[in-house]
Parts: structure tokens; sequence; C-alpha cells
């Protein structure tokens, strides 16, 4: 289920994280769910979607970090 915008994010992406941050976890999303679609390429049970996620959060906090209950730009 890639997502087309950031619109579609889920609520806690699109309530927590500055428009470039989203626009991050959009992208690494969408590149993990085509990496990532043989369970063969994941690890142990995990689902597509949960890999996807993770490393669309990773992403995220390579350019963001969580400061004081806000995410900021490093």
């Amino acid at each position: 289920m890639p997502y087309k915008s950031t619109s579609e994010l889920p609520d806690g992406v699109k309530d927590n994280l500055p428009k470039h941050a989203q626009e991050i976890y959009k992208e690494a999303f969408n590149s993990a769910w085509d990496d990532y679609k043989d369970a063969s390429d994941r690890r142990g049970d995990e689902s597509r979607e949960e890999v996807s996620h993770k490393v669309a959060w990773s992403a995220v906090k390579q350019k963001y970090e969580k400061t004081n209950g806000n995410w900021q730009r490093k």
C-alpha cells in the first residue's frame, strides 16, 4: 500500500512530523515496499508493511530528532 501523497500517511506521522520529514517518510516507505515485497527479503515473520514503516522511521531519524516532544531537523 504505497502512499501517493503525504495526506495519506498514518495520523501518527502526519500529526507529528514536519512536512519535509513526512516527504522523507513517504519516499522511504514506498521504496521499502518495493524492496521487501518478497518474504525471503525480510527477517522473521514481519509483514511487508511492518518492515516498510521501520525503514521509513529510520530514514526520518537520519535527518530529524525528537527534542522536547517535537521533531526538529538535526
